[in-house]
C-alpha cells in the first residue's frame, strides 16, 4: 500500500457524502462510498487492490469501528424504547418466521445451499440505517417505538446469528467464540458501570481535556482492538466483537466528547476506506456471466421487503414496516466474512449488496411517506373564545 492508493481512496470517498447530500434522496453515505469502490476497484479501473494485506487490515479495523459505532447506536438505555419490546419482539419473531419461508424457498428455487444465511439476511435490520432515517424524519408516536426495538431485536439477533448461518459445519466452534465474545463484553459492560458510578471516568474525563490526552479515546480503540484480537482467535468475526463492546458503551452511556472523536475517525477515514475497499473487492463481471445472480440478489432484496412489510398485518402501518426492511451491517458482514473465507459462490457477493441496495431504496421511500401531513383544521370549525385568566 502507498500514500498515492490512499489518496486515491480518500478523494474517491468523497462520492459518499456528494450522493447524500439531496434530502430528498436519503441516501446513506455509504452507499457512494461502495459504488466508489467497484469503480476503482477490480469491476472497473484497478487502482486500488483489494488483496493487499495493508489496506485489508485498514478495512478490518474500519469494519470493527463501523460495528461498534453502530452498536452505540441501539438505544438500550431508553425507557420508551424498553416499554415497547413487547410488540417489538413479537414482530421481529413473525418476520423472522417468514424469513424463515422465503429465505429457504429462495434457496431452493436458485439451487444454492445457503438457507440459513439468506433467512438471516431477510430477517435482519439495520438499526445505524433505520434510527438515522427515523431521527432526520422526527417521526414520532408509540409505532415508531415500536419499530425502533423491533429493529433493535432483530439487528442483534442478526449479527449474532450470522457467524453461524454462514458457515453451518463450523456453527458450533462459532457458538463458542460468540459466547466468548458476549462474556468478554458483559465484563466490560460491568467495569465500565463502576468507574462510570465511582467517577473514575469523569476525572479520566477532565484530566484527558485539559491536558489534550485524547485517552478515553485510546482506552476504547485498545479495548476495540483487544475484543477483536479475541474474536479472530475464537474463529468468529470481528463484526459480532465491535457491536457487543458497542452496545456495552451504550448501556452504560457514550461521552459526548468520545462521540465526536470516534465519528471522525470512522466517518472521516477508517470507515469510507472500508467501503470503498469493499466495493473494490467486488467482482461485478461474475454478476454480469451469471445473470441468475442477478436474480438472486433481486429476490433476497423483495423477499426482505416482503417479510417486514407482513408487520401491517399485526397493526403496524405500512410505511413503517417498509422502513424496518433497510439492511446494512449484515449483508456487508455476510459478503466481508464470505468473500475472506472463501465460502460465497462467484457473483454472490454483489448479489448479496443488490439485494441491500433494494431495501434502502425501499426505505429511503418509505421514510418520506412515514411522515404525517399537517392536518388543516376543518373552516366550519368556530375559533373557540380565549378565555383569561385573572
Amino acid at each position: 500500500m502507498t500514500f498515492q492508493t490512499l489518496a486515491i481512496i480518500s478523494v474517491v470517498a468523497l462520492l459518499g457524502p456528494l450522493l447524500a447530500i439531496p434530502r430528498r434522496w436519503r441516501l446513506p453515505v455509504m452507499l457512494g462510498q461502495l459504488l466508489a469502490g467497484i469503480v476503482v476497484g477490480q469491476s472497473g479501473l484497478r487502482l486500488v487492490d483489494s488483496t493487499d494485506p495493508s489496506i485489508t487490515l485498514l478495512a478490518d479495523v474500519g469494519f470493527a469501528l463501523i460495528m461498534f459505532v453502530a452498536g452505540t447506536h441501539v438505544p438500550v438505555r431508553d425507557g420508551q424504547i424498553r416499554s415497547a419490546l413487547g410488540k417489538g419482539a413479537v414482530r421481529a419473531v413473525v418476520t423472522a418466521a417468514l424469513a424463515t419461508a422465503l429465505g429457504a424457498g429462495i434457496a431452493v428455487l436458485f439451487g444454492i445451499n445457503h438457507a440459513p444465511l439468506y433467512i438471516v439476511l431477510l430477517a435482519s435490520s439495520s438499526a445505524a440505517l433505520v434510527l438515522p432515517i427515523i431521527g432526520s424524519l422526527k417521526l414520532k408516536g408509540g409505532s415508531v417505538l415500536q419499530v425502533i426495538a423491533q429493529v433493535a431485536l432483530a439487528d442483534i439477533a442478526a449479527i449474532v446469528a450470522l457467524p453461524l448461518a454462514i458457515d453451518p459445519p463450523n456453527a458450533g466452534r462459532a457458538a463458542l467464540g460468540a459466547a466468548a465474545v458476549a462474556a468478554a463484553s458483559v465484563l466490560l459492560y460491568v467495569a465500565l458501570s463502576r468507574l462510570e458510578k465511582s467517577g473514575a471516568r469523569l476525572r479520566l474525563h477532565r484530566l484527558s481535556e485539559s491536558r489534550k490526552f485524547a485517552l478515553e479515546l485510546r482506552i476504547q480503540l485498545a479495548i476495540l482492538f483487544a475484543m477483536a484480537a479475541l474474536a479472530v482467535f475464537s474463529h468468529v468475526s470481528i463484526m459480532l466483537a465491535g457491536f457487543s463492546f458497542g452496545l456495552a458503551v451504550a448501556a452504560v452511556g457514550e461521552p459526548r466528547r468520545l462521540a465526536r472523536q470516534l465519528f471522525a475517525l470512522a466517518d472521516g477515514f477508517l470507515g469510507p476506506l472500508f467501503f470503498v475497499w469493499l466495493g473494490a473487492s467486488l467482482t461485478l463481471l461474475d454478476v454480469l456471466t451469471r445473470p441468475q445472480m442477478i436474480l438472486l440478489g433481486v429476490a433476497l432484496g423483495v423477499g426482505a421487503v416482503l417479510a417486514h412489510a407482513a408487520t401491517r398485518l399485526l397493526g403496524l402501518p405500512l410505511p413503517l414496516g417498509l422502513l424496518s426492511s433497510a439492511q446494512l451491517g449484515v449483508p456487508v458482514a455476510a459478503v466481508t466474512i464470505g468473500t475472506q473465507s472463501n465460502l460465497l459462490l462467484p457473483g454472490e457477493a454483489s448479489a448479496l449488496i443488490i439485494g441491500a441496495l433494494i431495501t434502502i431504496g425501499v426505505s429511503a421511500i418509505a421514510g418520506g411517506r412515514a411522515v404525517a401531513p399537517p392536518q388543516a383544521e376543518p373552516a366550519s370549525s368556530p375559533t373557540p373564545p380565549r378565555i383569561t385568566t385573572p
